[in-house]
């Protein structure tokens, strides 16, 4: 198991929590700060002294306060933190919900596991935590199941009619954008059939409940 923890939480109530799991799991040293600055500045101490931090625990939000920050989200901590110490593992613990939000932590911030604050939160972050330390990395079923349905299912093309769709445009507008663009199919009838099929993969009713999903799922 893990011997050093580092974990990056401003909200008491979850901290207490977190510490609970890493206290389960026996690991011995384990320290936790509520500002992205000073945990930057922990990692690159540690690794001065020869004694770096094995796996780091981070939200990705942070309430603002009257004291400044430079990094002021979870996500800019891992990429700084993955600047200084490539190596470290990142296990995400957060509330947030859309599957291309979090797919894009695992491709652009490379972390190693995600998990939702939730009713059983602590479970789940015991578990990953004992997946990750065994080299899996760990991502939530469901970001894989949508993730793999957009993938599979939406194309360039169909991005750009959502894109347009959410913006209010209406389908003589997307049509006259996409011509003039010399993207087919342009045609209205094209357009609507398309929108048809693509509501009917995300089982929405209408092109409003469309774009909810999608935004939804942080695909536009």
């Amino acid at each position: 198991m893990f011997k050093k923890v580092l974990i990056v939480e401003d909200q008491e109530i979850m901290n207490q929590g977190i510490l609970n799991t890493i206290k389960e799991l026996n690991i011995p040293d384990f320290e936790y700060v509520t500002y992205c600055d000073e945990a930057l500045g922990r990692i690159k101490k540690a690794l001065e002294i020869e004694r770096p931090y094995e796996l780091l625990i981070a939200d990705l939000s942070f309430d603002k306060d009257h004291i400044s920050q430079k990094l002021r989200s979870g996500q800019e901590l891992i990429f700084e933190a993955k600047k200084v110490q490539p190596g470290l593992k990142v296990v995400v613990f957060s509330v947030e919900k859309k599957a291309k939000a979090i797919d894009d932590l695992y491709k652009l911030y490379q972390i190693n596991g995600f998990v939702s604050k939730a009713r059983h939160d602590g479970k789940d972050l015991k578990s990953a935590i004992r997946r990750i330390f065994n080299g899996e990395i760990v991502i939530p079923q469901e970001v894989l199941n949508t993730m793999r349905h957009v993938s599979s299912e939406f194309n360039m093309y169909d991005m750009k009619l959502l894109e347009m769709l959410a913006k209010g445009l209406k389908q003589s507008e997307i049509s006259t954008y996409l011509k003039e663009h010399r993207m087919t199919p342009y045609g209205i009838r094209s357009i609507e059939k398309r929108l048809n099929e693509l509501r009917d993969s995300l089982g929405a009713k209408n092109n409003i409940e469309m774009i909810v999903i999608c935004k939804d799922i942080g695909l536009i």
